[in-house]
């Protein structure tokens, strides 16, 4: 498994923590696509990067780490085919992958500690979508994309 991972200069340090605590307890690849400088850093380019890189298959699950995590979640969303989750608690990140087959994960380095944040991307990278009933919601969904809804 691949993950991307993305980040601004205020979640340096979690994205640091997060991709090696990936990398030994899954043994998954962990791609960056953000910035490793405390400079400012505007989170939309690394939002789009892991989104786009999700997308086209070049990972197959984003992380994306800023100060709250609502800005880069919300930069991910604009890229068509990503559903990605603002999480600050493991419950919503599990039933994100469950019912809406979330494929993109962000949280704020501000609003979580980072055990927190461990156990969300645990319960996030645990969780397999159930398909079934929720499909028809995702249909839903990708046809608002398509401006056909």
């Amino acid at each position: 498994m691949r993950i991307g991972i993305g980040n601004d200069h205020v979640a340096v340090v979690y994205k640091r923590a997060i991709s090696a605590y990936i990398r030994k307890k899954y043994g998954y690849e962990v791609i960056n696509f953000g910035t490793d400088s405390l400079e400012r850093f505007d989170y939309p380019l690394s939002g789009k990067a892991v989104a786009q890189a999700v997308v086209s298959g070049q990972v197959d699950k984003g992380i994306l780490i800023c100060g709250t995590g609502v800005g880069i979640g919300i930069s991910a969303n604009k890229v068509k085919g990503v559903r990605c989750v603002i999480c600050s608690e493991p419950y919503s990140a599990k039933l994100s992958r469950e019912h809406n087959n979330s494929n993109v994960l962000a949280f704020g380095a501000r609003v979580v500690g980072i055990e927190l944040a461990k156990m969300i991307v645990d319960s996030w990278l645990n969780a397999e979508y159930e398909d079934g009933r929720h499909q028809k919601r995702l249909d839903m969904i990708e046809a608002i994309e398509e401006d056909k809804l």
